[in-house]
């Protein structure tokens, strides 16, 4: 059972799940094959070859127990953010204190449909959610939610 659903009120339901986008390999990747070419090349390049590869696969492993960890949900009252393994890191806010939703986007971003979701609370500082894979669903989903939600 994931962090989200054991932390959920009885009457809550979750509107929507964000995940972190494939591009946090991008540095391992290319760690990796920098490391394989260095590698393969003859003199003083595979000793940095394999110092590289070994870093790849860190970073690899790194990056795989982030995705893995990272949970990121909207439901009809809050807005949910979890990482870590052992270490865990949670950010909650209430839909009442939702005061905006930003979208920062690189060209990148856009061309692979990743990018950067703010939600700034009242009384908060912004709450920047990283390397979210389809962020604008979640702006939509924690707006819609946000509008809807009891005024106390």
């Amino acid at each position: 059972m994931s962090y989200v659903e054991t932390i959920l009120d009885p009457d809550e339901r979750i509107t929507c799940r964000a995940y972190l986008h494939w591009i946090i390999f991008a540095r391992a990747v290319a760690l990796l094959l920098f490391g394989l070419m260095l590698l393969a090349a003859e003199g003083a390049g595979p000793a940095i070859g394999l110092i590289l590869v070994l870093l790849g696969i860190l970073d690899v492993l790194r990056a795989a127990i982030d995705r893995w960890t990272t949970e990121i949900a909207v439901t009809d009252q809050r807005v949910i953010w979890k990482c870590g393994l052992i270490r865990r890191d949670a950010i909650e806010i209430n839909m009442r204190k939702v005061e905006s939703v930003d979208v920062q986007q690189s060209v990148l971003g856009r061309l692979l449909n990743y990018g950067t979701v703010i939600v700034r609370g009242t009384g908060g500082g912004p709450n920047p959610l990283a390397y979210v894979s389809e962020p604008l669903p979640l702006r939509r989903s924690v707006t819609l939610a946000a509008r809807s939600a009891p005024i106390i």
